[in-house]
């Protein structure tokens, strides 16, 4: 695609988002209808394949860069879509308001759980960006890729378990918490493609993860060309254009979760969704065969670092529970959107 001209990229990259953003949703219903049918959350291996689906377009960027050598684009992209889909939150509470913020209403501790796990993944990150290559198993995995996957698969256990043996109450008057897991019912509607058939439903699922790699491909070869003439910087173009158009399916998913009330389903989705993205930092080392993390540089750290600040942001925002909204959005919304505001400004001035 570097033979066509700009304006044509630009059409390609959107025509790119905007498949992405609906194979998403249907991914995303798709998801929900097979995991209620089959019960594959109930098993580790249901979780990993619900947390694939869930990243596609990351993981389509992810190969497609790592295997062309943008390994800054690549580890832009899976960084600083935790700082991006983390914003997504702020369209939700959006939606929540206008009287009751959206962490007022969530009435669960659960997503603190696993914003925690996020904080823990994204240090891996960090640490893993100070180690030497040499270090490398085989010379081309991350000791530290490896160990974010261990860190992940020990935290979803952890709240899993949390989940099921409450060991603790917790009295929130006045929220509205709605479900906690995709797998319970759906108290305002019978859930996605209740009149359809498990084939059906299967083959929808295949074509919107066929549709979302290829999107997925096209947004990378398409943006990465756009950046370089444009003069753009990988990582700062990774974490902010890129990222943005992957995190659309989360914000349809999102909003969709706040309408039916499931405000802390909301919240938790967006949470283990980032905690799992950077798991494919191992995908990214096998494809590229060389550790990506100690490529990623101060930059990326400093994406990394705004994504752990945001997520404290929310964290912080569930058990302090302010209840009044301004202009639709709580304390904790407003506050997220200065700190993302310094953080994107911070980076531009570190790049250039």
């Amino acid at each position: 695609m570097g033979s066509l001209a700009t304006p044509l990229l630009i059409v390609v990259f959107a025509a790119a988002a905007g498949a992405t953003w609906i194979a998403g949703v249907a991914l995303s219903k798709t998801t929900d209808a097979l995991d209620v049918r089959l019960g594959f959350g109930e098993a580790l291996g249901g979780i990993v394949l619900l947390a694939v689906a869930g990243s596609l377009p990351e993981l389509a960027i992810t190969i497609s860069a790592a295997s062309s050598g943008h390994l800054g684009l690549a580890a832009g992209n899976l960084i600083g879509g935790i700082a991006v889909q983390t914003m997504v939150l702020v369209v939700c509470d959006a939606v929540a308001g206008p009287r009751n913020s959206l962490t007022f209403l969530a009435g669960a501790l659960t997503p603190v759980l696993e914003a925690l796990l996020v904080v823990l993944v994204v240090s891996g990150v960090l640490m893993g960006a100070l180690l030497r290559p040499s270090i490398a198993i085989g010379g081309v995995v991350s000791p530290a890729s490896l160990a974010i996957v261990a860190l992940w698969v020990t935290g979803v256990y952890v709240i899993d378990r949390a989940r099921k043996e409450k060991r603790w109450t917790v009295t929130m008057p006045g929220s509205r918490r709605g479900r906690l897991s995709h797998r319970e019912p759906m108290p305002a509607k019978p859930h996605p493609y209740a009149g359809s058939s498990t084939v059906r439903v299967a083959a929808i699922f295949g074509a919107a993860c066929a549709i979302t790699l290829a999107a997925g491909v096209a947004l990378e070869v398409t943006g990465n060309t756009l950046a370089d003439r444009a003069g753009i910087n990988g990582v700062i173009f990774g974490a902010t254009v890129l990222a943005a158009a992957t995190a659309l399916p989360e914000i349809s998913s999102g909003v969709a979760a706040v309408r039916l009330g499931d405000n802390a389903l909301a919240l938790g989705d967006i949470f283990g969704g980032n905690a799992f993205q950077v798991c494919l930092f191992l995908v990214a080392d096998l494809i590229a065969g060389s550790p990506v993390l100690p490529s990623a540089g101060g930059l990326n750290s400093w994406v990394a670092s705004l994504g752990v600040a945001l997520t404290a942001i929310y964290a912080m925002g569930i058990i302090v529970r302010r209840q009044r909204c301004f202009l639709r959005l709580g304390a904790d919304s407003w506050v997220a959107i200065v700190v993302f505001g310094l953080g994107i400004a911070g980076l531009i001035a570190l790049a250039y």
